[in-house]
């Protein structure tokens, strides 16, 4: 038995008020991800340099694409979710949100592990107020969570 019950589908698609929505990440989604990445890259790392060590000051392309890749295939396999925040066309990507089970560290009793980042261009805006605003009831709603641990 995994982390998720017995039939858990993986949600597809959440719709934001700002006009975006997120859905799981591909790899192929590397031309919008790679300059959304290396264009907060300072920030990122800040933020998940330690944990993660990612995102590398001297990441390629090609890192990016295996990176998502790697996302992908513990989506399908309903491991861990990295679900992109994109714009109505998908030509933008504006930054992740991360699902995981909880780890080491994490208070008892956590259903999952959750993070989430915009581009340094969105920090502070209504798409980044309203990731905060939905976030915590669709892990309540849709993933039936009770007990999420945000971090870092």
């Amino acid at each position: 038995m995994g982390w998720l019950p017995d039939g858990f589908e993986t949600p597809q698609r959440l719709d934001l008020s700002t006009g975006h929505h997120l859905r799981p990440i591909r790899g192929d989604d590397v031309g919008i991800d790679y300059p959304a990445v290396m264009g907060s890259q300072a920030s990122l790392w800040a933020r998940y340099g330690e944990a993660w060590g990612w995102p590398p000051e001297t990441m390629t392309p090609e890192q990016d694409h295996e990176d998502l890749v790697r996302h992908e295939v513990e989506i399908a396999a309903q491991e861990t979710f990295n679900y992109a925040v994109l714009d109505a066309g998908e030509t933008e990507l504006f930054g992740c949100v991360y699902v995981d089970p909880p780890e080491d560290g994490c208070p008892p009793g956590t259903d999952a592990l959750v993070s989430w980042w915009v581009v340094d261009a969105a920090a502070g805006t209504d798409l980044d107020r309203a990731l905060a605003d939905v976030i915590p009831s669709w892990l309540a709603d849709t993933w039936q969570f009770h007990a999420v641990h945000y971090a870092p």
